[in-house]
Formats: structure tokens, sequence, C-alpha cells
């Protein structure tokens, strides 16, 4: 019998018309684990303020993102499972889902039964562990399965910073920009997470503050700590001194505090301090989408530029790189 694997990312609209990308929102930002406040209050906000506001936003951007085959982080997402696929052989069945929209989860593990997978390795294609993210796609695969009259052996990876050939492909993909320009200072920017999400995850003495510095059984599941234990793994592979380095989060909405430090404010005060050319990484996504192409690759070069400096260039996501695909292969193995 064959091994089931099951590839998750986030997901992305149908197309990037109004409609869809405010259904989409509806679906993502509805996840209490997503906007982790009481129901009414996040039907509220979501439906009477969000999603009118900013669906028509969105859907301008995505019409900037949109190719022939549809979104990127689709597509390369159909790639990397392909590729993965033959990666494995016969012995295997890869499929790909979306948290949110299609292929859905409940696709994807019908999928695998039909197949008569006799286990089911899910791969949730997020390199740091998160309760808004791997832990929404754990949730939604136990609940389908726990439906089942039979449920085949599971195992779930929670995360994979500290993948070998995760980490070497990003620093791969830098040395290629590296070889052609001299930079000042070197950026990871990681997707932000509301503080109250890292202390309710019961991360023991989480402080956000240096107790990230270190990583370990404590906070193996702290997410501000697994970014800045990519970003060390990274910048150990490229010989760069962390005088060099900032890491830092982007995309924060709504008024309460999230994880710092933020990096819209951080490029701009590099800036002032005289930083000309930076290299940015977008290590907390797989694959091209709206927060890497737009907003670390456009809208904080433009905002670094208007601040003084000269240069900001993007390191490519994985997508579908040659060990990244190895990478998956071997997560699906062991």
């Amino acid at each position: 019998m064959k091994k089931g694997v099951l590839l998750v990312n986030l997901g992305t609209p149908d197309s990037p018309s109004v409609p869809h990308v405010r259904k989409y929102l509806r679906e993502f930002l509805m996840d209490g684990r997503v906007i982790d406040i009481p129901f009414l209050s996040r039907w509220l906000l979501i439906n009477l303020i969000i999603v009118p506001f900013r669906g028509p936003k969105s859907a301008k951007e995505y019409q900037k993102l949109w190719e022939d085959r549809g979104s990127p982080l689709k597509y390369y997402g159909e790639d990397l499972t392909q590729a993965t696929q033959k990666k494995l052989g016969k012995d295997y069945e890869v499929v790909l889902a979306m948290r949110y929209q299609s292929p859905s989860i409940q696709k994807g593990l019908n999928q695998l039964k039909a197949a008569k997978v006799n286990s089911i390795k899910v791969i949730p294609l997020f390199p740091q562990y998160a309760s808004a993210s791997t832990g929404s796609v754990i949730e939604e695969v136990m609940r389908i399965v726990s439906k089942w009259q039979v449920i085949p052996k599971l195992e779930i990876v929670d995360q994979f910073v500290d993948q070998e050939l995760f980490i070497e492909t990003i620093a791969a993909n830098a040395r290629k920009l590296m070889k052609d320009t001299n930079y000042d200072h070197f950026v990871f920017s990681y997707h932000g997470l509301p503080e109250r999400q890292i202390y309710k995850a019961e991360i023991s003495k989480c402080s956000l503050g240096s107790c990230c510095n270190h990583y370990g059984p404590a906070n193996k599941y702290c997410y501000r700590a697994q970014c800045f234990e990519t970003t060390r793994r990274v910048i150990e592979k490229l010989n760069l001194d962390e005088s060099q380095v900032t890491t830092a989060f982007q995309s924060r909405l709504g008024k309460n505090p999230w994880i710092q430090p933020y990096t819209d404010h951080k490029l701009v005060e590099l800036a002032e301090e005289g930083i000309k050319k930076v290299l940015a990484f977008s290590p907390a996504f797989i694959s091209d989408c709206l927060e890497t192409t737009f907003e670390v690759g456009q809208t904080y070069r433009e905002d670094f530029i208007n601040a003084g400096g000269e240069q900001w260039d993007l390191v490519p996501s994985l997508n579908v790189e040659e060990s990244w695909i190895d990478c998956v292969a071997e997560m699906a193995k062991h």
C-alpha cells in the first residue's frame, strides 16, 4: 500500500476579482486561530469593517500578482507537489491542499483516502510553527480524519526550521545576489503575530525579548524564537556578522501590539543610520505571494529608498528549487 503525503499551504483566492478576494478573506480571517477574539466580535469586525474595505484594495494587489497560471502560491504548490511525487516514486501519493479555499484539505484527504494509503504525513508548508498557521492546519486535519471509520497512521511535521536543506536553499538563493553586490546590511522579515498569541502558547518564561536569542526545548513552539533561530542558521551558512543582520516582523492588523521589532520601522532606522544597500529575506514563506513580492519586495523597497537608502533586493522564495524539493521529499520519508 502507498504512503500518503499531504502538502498544505495557506491558500489564495480563486481569482483576483473582488467577490473572490472577499470570499477568501472571510474564510481566512473567520478562523478563530487567526483572529483569536470572541466569535461575535470577530464576525462583526471581519464582515462589517475588514472585508468590505480591504477586499477591493487586496483585489488590486492580487491582479498585479496574478499570472496566466493563476496565483504563484498555488501554481508553485502544484509544481512542488508534482516534483515531490516524482522524487518519491510510486510508493507514495502526494497531494496538495490549501487551508483556505481550493483545493481544500477535505478534498486532499479524500483523495488520499480513495488511494487507500496506509499512512498520511501532513506537511504544513510553514517553516515556523504558529497557532494561526500550522496549528490551524492540524486542527482541520484532525476534525476531518476524526470522522473516518478507519483512521490511518497520521504524522505531522509541525515546523522545519532545523531542516538543513531548507536553510541551505535560502542561503544558496542569497549567494546568487551577493556575488554581484556588496550589501551593507541584511534584513530578515517574518510574518507578524499579535503578542497575545505568543503568551497564549504558554511558552515558559516568555518575555518577547532576549529570551528568543536562544532556541531549545523550553521555547520550541515560540514562533518568535523560531524566527530568530532561522535567521541564525542562515547567517551561519553565509558567514555573516550578527552586527550586519536585523530580524523583524511585518503585516500588522489592528491596534493591539504585535511582536517586534517591526520591519517598516527598522528599515527607516537603517536608512537614517546611513545603510545604503540591503538584502532582504522572507523566510516565513516558501513561495511567492503578496507578502513577499509586494510587501517585502516592493513596498519596503520604496520606503527604504524614500528614507535615504539606495538599494533593496529580495532573496527569491524557495518555490521549486531542486534542493527545496529534496527537503520536502526527506520530510515525507522521515
